[in-house]
């Protein structure tokens, strides 16, 4: 199966997407939530950071730490998103479009507000 260009940069962008919405935004806090501890320090500034450790042992404890890192959990992403693409194109390919608009909207937001 040939790959366009076209197809490769859509997939890319929403493998980004997806990666961060499971790792980082706020909407998905609870799916993170049974697998991670989040601790918060403030530091003499005033600033606070937010500290991440996987909870538990064994699947638990493997999920806790591959969700909290957005390189593993990008490299899955792409893989199950490239199987899912040769296999069920014609199914995938409307989620893998809104993936990705929203993923170079949020690049250009970025963008902005910098």
């Amino acid at each position: 199966m040939e790959l366009a260009w076209f197809e490769f940069a859509i997939i890319a962008v929403a493998t980004f997407r997806f990666t961060h919405l499971i790792v980082f935004d706020q909407i998905t806090n609870f799916l993170r939530k049974p697998f991670q501890t989040i601790r918060e320090e403030k530091t003499s500034n005033g600033e606070i950071f937010e500290f991440v450790s996987p909870r538990g042992k064994g699947i638990r404890r493997f999920i806790g730490e591959l969700i909290s890192c957005y390189w593993c959990t990008g490299i899955w992403t792409a893989a199950i998103f490239v199987v899912l693409f040769w296999f069920i194109p014609t199914i995938v390919w409307p989620l893998y479009l809104i993936l990705g608009i929203a993923g170079v909207a949020s690049f250009l937001e970025a963008i902005i507000k910098n």
